[in-house]
């Protein structure tokens, strides 16, 4: 009957890792722990930011890769300009062809766009659901808001109910594909 007791304390201190006495470095593994081990190799000092663009009438986030993270103006500027030949070949396109946005980061964590008139657009709940999604991507913000010649401007909600308020990417939840 002492033998169990005693099988017991020896198992239970032969699985612990010993401690050290002081902190030290740990290397972890850069690539995936589930893959096929050929996993894509990301040059150091490259980070991903995100950038909505359309597909069948969905919103579908995009991460893209560059030297440094972009200002919110760089980001706006990307969906203008539209996908990569690669991101086209996906299918994938924008809704923000023809607009002239300034992005400004405010107060806080809240971005002011200030946007072009465009005329005849059937696509505004997708072009402004872009720019949300794209900005509340970033860590650094948390809301948006539109204006036109200085002065707040509705926009519409996925729902296609109009608000002067900040947005969020909550607005357009039921516009983003799933992933």
């Amino acid at each position: 009957m002492r033998r169990v007791p005693i099988l017991l304390v020896l198992l239970l201190t032969a699985c612990g890792v010993p401690a050290e006495d002081s902190p030290h470095p740990v290397e972890l593994p850069r690539a995936p722990l589930n893959g096929s081990g050929a996993a894509a190799v990301t040059p150091a000092g490259e980070v991903a930011h995100v950038l909505c663009l359309v597909r069948d009438e969905r919103l579908v986030q995009s991460v893209r890769r560059a030297p440094s993270y972009p200002g919110v103006q760089q980001q706006m500027n990307e969906l203008i300009t539209g996908p990569t030949p690669a991101e086209s070949s996906t299918g994938l396109s924008t809704a923000l062809a023809g607009l002239t946005v300034t992005a400004t980061a405010g107060p806080g964590s809240r971005v002011t766009v200030e946007v072009s008139r465009a005329e005849g657009r059937k696509d505004d709940i997708l072009a402004y659901g872009q720019m949300v999604c794209t900005l509340t991507a970033r860590p650094d913000v948390a809301a948006v808001s539109f204006t036109r010649e200085g002065r707040s401007l509705e926009v519409p909600r996925a729902d296609g109910t109009l608000t002067e308020g900040p947005l969020r990417s909550s607005d357009y939840a039921a516009l983003v594909a799933p992933a």
